[in-house]
């Protein structure tokens, strides 16, 4: 009976249930039509205990760091950066609007505060050069996917922790992955550049300009290295990188660029502290609802349907890519990380596909899946910044979105592509 469980959240979901309640409910109502009293109480129990873990603070410190740099005026230097760069080339302002992300990536780890940061800025300039509005919107919002891929993110950190594996070999195997999204997305809007004549952003700078708009750039672009470097070397787990993110950004913000104020730490405080208590709070969730999946043994029922398909591991990724792209259109990332990763994960562990691989390919395909239609969350900020309607933004990120699966099915099926830097580091096998 138990096994039905899945159904049943599907059902909440459909009718409006919040994903929270959803988890908490659907597996609770099955235990306890089932007199497993005992087991119910575990669920709720297990709801503090997946909160009370170590690992997960870095969650709140990484979004308290992107906001403070996010108020304290880096977002603008990362894009002066990126124009100095690429702003002379035809599409120059979509070019720097990919490059900003990639950048951002390396300070928010979100693709919600990619969207909203960049788009507010980016999104009036290019509309002011001539670009459509719905265009500008699109790749705003195609851009941002590569938020959670670049290391810091957040959902490999949820996935590491529900699934035990390592935050740093998450964060590497994203790193190239990511690099791909950029550059893909580049090509694209070169293609488009030379199609309909796109405007130039800016003249060609000079080296001594794009060596001023690097020295303005600099404090923010050694966050990543700061976060990573501390990492690899041993210097400090994932989550006190992430305190040392949030003590270098007030530092930054407060006493070197002097962008940030003390009088805007208390709205920086609570921004973040609400955004971080909806995602504990999942998490937390998300481990109870673990308890009954192990209770109904459905990743060996799920196991033994697949392999009634094919026993071709390879084909086997292909469907279950197809999958995630399906569930990543209605479900956010997080919540669909926190439900199927442990259902899935075990299954494709055991079919022999690396369990870092296989963590990569569902956080790629369901980051994805926020800017893809109907529910991508990315749409409908870029819809609130740009004032566009999401179904037009829908239809003008369909060549974007085109490539970003074609990176999904590339790093799948060669995971030389993700896996090697973890490798030679020695945080993979």
């Amino acid at each position: 009976m138990l096994i039905w469980f899945l159904p049943l959240f599907l059902f909440f979901l459909i009718i409006g249930l919040p994903v929270f309640f959803g988890l908490l409910a659907a597996p609770g109502i099955l235990l306890w039509l089932s007199g497993q009293e005992r087991d119910l109480t575990l669920l709720y129990r297990n709801l503090y205990n997946g909160m009370d873990s170590f690992p997960l603070m870095a969650i709140p410190f990484f979004m308290l760091a992107g906001e403070l740099m996010n108020r304290g005026g880096i977002t603008m230097r990362l894009v002066e950066f990126a124009q100095a760069l690429m702003g002379h080339l035809r599409g120059g302002l979509a070019h720097v609007n990919v490059l900003s992300s990639i950048l951002f990536a390396g300070l928010s780890g979100s693709a919600v505060a990619d969207t909203s940061a960049l788009g507010s800025m980016l999104i009036p300039a290019m509309e002011k050069q001539g670009y459509t509005r719905r265009f500008a919107a699109a790749i705003t919002a195609a851009s941002s996917v590569i938020g959670p891929i670049i290391p810091p993110s957040g959902i490999m950190i949820i996935y590491a922790y529900v699934m035990g594996e390592s935050v740093a070999a998450l964060f590497l195997a994203g790193m190239v992955p990511g690099l791909m999204v950029g550059i893909g997305l580049m090509v694209v809007i070169k293609v488009m550049a030379d199609k309909y004549d796109f405007p130039v952003a800016t003249r060609k700078y000079t080296w001594s300009e794009r060596g001023q708009a690097s020295l303005s750039a600099f404090f923010p672009l050694l966050t990543p290295i700061i976060i990573l470097g501390g990492i690899l070397l041993g210097v400090f787990t994932p989550t006190e990188a992430a305190a040392v993110a949030v003590a270098y950004a007030l530092v930054i913000g407060l006493f070197v660029l002097k962008t940030l104020k003390l009088s805007e730490l208390p709205d920086v405080l609570g921004r973040a502290g609400l955004t971080s208590s909806v995602v504990l709070l999942l998490v937390g969730a998300a481990v109870s609802f673990k308890t009954v999946v192990s209770l109904s043994h459905a990743p060996e029922i799920l196991a033994d349907f697949i392999l009634t398909l094919t026993e071709n591991p390879l084909l086997l990724l292909f469907l279950i890519n197809l999958l995630l792209f399906v569930v990543g259109m209605f479900l956010d990332a997080g919540p669909a990380i926190i439900i199927l990763g442990p259902i899935l994960g075990p299954v494709f562990t055991g079919l022999g596909v690396d369990s870092i691989h296989f963590a990569i390919i569902m956080c790629v395909n369901l980051t994805v899946g926020l800017a893809t239609p109907p529910m991508g969350l990315v749409l409908f900020v870029a819809s609130a910044v740009s004032g566009e309607r999401v179904t037009t933004i829908a239809r003008a990120i369909l060549p974007f979105l085109a490539v970003e699966v074609v990176v999904i099915f590339l790093i799948t099926f060669f995971p030389a592509l993700s896996m090697t830097i973890p490798t030679l580091t020695g945080f993979a096998n």
